[in-house]
């Protein structure tokens, strides 16, 4: 009985010894495999170069066809920026108990040029002075001038005093007045005015 047991466990021991074994060398042969395809990816130093100087050459070619095609081609002269010519446009004046808006488009209403007297400086009171609408007709001459701008439409709207001034030196600067059109809202007994102030 003793002997039997002595075989089984000796048995038992050969059969993990071997079980090792085979496991050392599978693990052998995987690293070995892996190896050799390192070895393979990694080029050799003879490659390198070779593969740099066929960058270079054809880096060279491409160079070269592409100042061929710049020496082919036709120069092309820049084109001057020309300031499109209105002779005729629209005066727009918006004068407010507080402010004096003056625009200048052209026919279609599309904007020349625009200024306001809080856009010169004024503050408070001041802006809705007779002074400071001539002040932002003279403004607004001197950003349209580039257009050549002649005759204009006069469209008014609102009632404050800066109107008639406002029209006034858009006179004096020389354009011809073809038109004045007052299109300032009037109720028609539509919303209930505002309760007069207690002063």
């Amino acid at each position: 009985m003793a002997e039997e047991k002595d075989n089984k466990t000796t048995q038992k021991e050969t059969e993990k010894k071997v079980s090792k074994k085979k496991e050392t060398a599978s693990k052998v042969e995987t690293t070995k495999k892996v190896e050799a395809t390192e070895k393979s990816k990694t080029p050799s130093k003879d490659e390198v170069v070779d593969k740099k100087e066929v960058k270079k050459e054809v880096k060279k070619e491409k160079t070269q066809e592409e100042s061929v095609e710049i020496a082919a081609a036709p120069v092309m002269k820049k084109k001057k920026n020309l300031r499109r010519q209105i002779q005729r446009g629209r005066a727009y004046i918006r004068s407010s108990y507080n402010n004096t808006v003056v625009s200048l488009t052209d026919l279609h209403g599309n904007l020349l040029a625009w200024s306001s007297s809080g856009l010169l400086g004024f503050k408070g009171a001041k802006k809705a002075t007779t002074y400071a609408a001539t002040q932002v007709a003279a403004d607004v001459d001197e950003k349209v001038q580039k257009y050549g701008l002649r005759d204009i439409e006069v469209y008014i709207k609102g009632v404050g005093s800066g109107r008639e001034a406002a029209l006034r030196a858009l006179a004096q600067k020389g354009y011809g007045i073809t038109k004045i059109k007052d299109m300032t809202p009037i109720p028609h007994n539509g919303c209930r005015s505002k309760k007069p102030r207690r002063v």
